[in-house]
């Protein structure tokens, strides 16, 4: 009996801990707030990126309240600045309320705000507009008003579903992380010869390990399939599915070296075991 429950304890932690590794990811770099722009802040150095999102930003600039005779003047300012954009020093403060209102409006509840539904990755680069503006009334002296909000979608409408999902399911990773160390513990203390469960947790690790390797690869390439109909976007998407790629590919490396650390105390413990019981004869 005791190895029977032994048994069930080690396969349960291994499918509990399966979902919650990935779901706790999840939560600290999609759902939170501060680990989303922590991972998408170095889009912001890309050099390419920079230059099409801030030509983007500064397009969308409203010149209507500056006289006509004065259009032509404006037109090169308007070049100018999406070129300069990325080296003013307001740009990285600028380029990080970007990722924070983005966040906002995908993950905050648009509904109880008053607002339409948006795809699951909305940029909001009003900050940059407004930092393009404000160069712009500096060097030409002449009223730019920014507006408050400035969308570029990334994605799909349809997304929106999912990270109502994210931002509802992921959390519990945590309170299946603490099932599926209470579900080793018991296996751990139901066993008749421990070194059985260390060995089936290692080898178990190391299975999900390449299981979440193989979903890495598999999901990317499903979302680079997706088109979004915008130049600035794909690049968005791309560059954060690879730095979100080689985020969790740290997670998945720290699981594989767990699970060979387990295997490799499962073999020293046998042989231990089988010593113990040899100079016991």
């Amino acid at each position: 009996m005791r190895t029977f429950v032994s048994a069930i304890a080690t396969v349960l932690g291994i499918l509990l801990a399966a979902v919650a590794v990935p779901a706790i990811w999840v939560d600290r770099n999609i759902v939170q707030e501060d680990g989303f722009v922590r991972l998408a802040a170095p889009l912001g150095k890309d050099s390419e990126f920079q230059r099409k999102l801030a030509a983007a930003a500064v397009g969308t600039i409203d010149t209507g309240s500056v006289p006509g005779f004065l259009s032509g003047l404006v037109e090169p300012m308007l070049e100018k600045a999406a070129e300069s954009l990325t080296g003013l020093p307001g740009y990285p403060a600028a380029w990080e309320e970007t990722l924070r209102r983005s966040h906002r409006l995908s993950f905050a509840d648009t509904a109880s705000q008053g607002g339409a539904p948006t795809s699951s990755l909305t940029l909001d680069v009003a900050p940059l507009v407004a930092l393009g503006s404000e160069e712009i009334s500096r060097t030409t002296r002449l009223p730019l008003d920014p507006p408050g909000q400035t969308l570029i979608n990334v994605g799909q409408p349809a997304q929106r579903e999912w990270t109502e999902r994210l931002a509802t399911y992921a959390p519990m990773g945590y309170i299946l992380a603490i099932g599926s160390a209470v579900a080793f513990l018991l296996a751990l203390v139901a066993a008749r010869r421990r070194w059985t469960v260390l060995l089936a947790a290692g080898l178990g690790g190391l299975a999900l390990a390449g299981l979440w390797a193989l979903g890495l690869q598999l999901g990317s390439a499903r979302a680079q399939a997706a088109d979004t109909g915008n130049a600035v976007a794909n690049m968005f998407r791309d560059e954060f599915l690879a730095a979100a790629g080689e985020d969790f590919q740290t997670w998945i490396s720290t699981a594989a070296a767990a699970g060979g650390v387990l295997v490799a105390a499962g073999i020293v413990t046998l042989f231990a075991s089988r010593k113990r019981a040899g100079t016991s004869r």
